[in-house]
């Protein structure tokens, strides 16, 4: 399902603020300014570039994304939910113990997730 009508994509980028705001509500922690920076470019992503399918997450075909500042977690999960991936009722649970949705994405715990990523780090490689 490509949207490829703007109206349309200004609408579901603007649900995605709200569900973002409401997971950082719910959780009572998180970093709403990350997510909120990205969630036009997602919905771009997944809604309109993307090869992807919610009913076969992990077709060999599939477009990957890579959320490289996992901290803006809520962005994704608020994309991926919008998207079909999992039921919207799970964003209510964001960083709560027992949730799949915590605080950094996890690849082997939600659908649509391609790569576990954590926070922003700088390593260095001593030889």
């Amino acid at each position: 399902m490509k949207v490829t009508d703007i109206c349309e994509l200004e609408k579901i980028a603007k649900n995605i603020r709200i569900s973002i705001i409401q997971e950082v509500y719910s959780g009572k922690s998180g970093h709403p300014g990350g997510a909120l920076s990205c969630a036009d470019i997602l919905t771009a992503l997944y809604f309109n570039q993307m090869n992807i399918n919610p009913k076969e997450p992990n077709a060999k075909s599939r477009d990957r994304f890579v959320l490289s500042k996992g901290h803006a977690s809520a962005a994704l999960y608020a994309v991926l939910a919008e998207r079909g991936y999992f039921d919207k009722k799970e964003l209510a649970t964001f960083r709560n113990i027992e949730s799949i949705l915590q605080g950094h994405p996890d690849m082997k715990k939600i659908p649509g997730v391609d790569m576990t990523t954590g926070s922003l780090r700088t390593r260095a490689i001593l030889c």
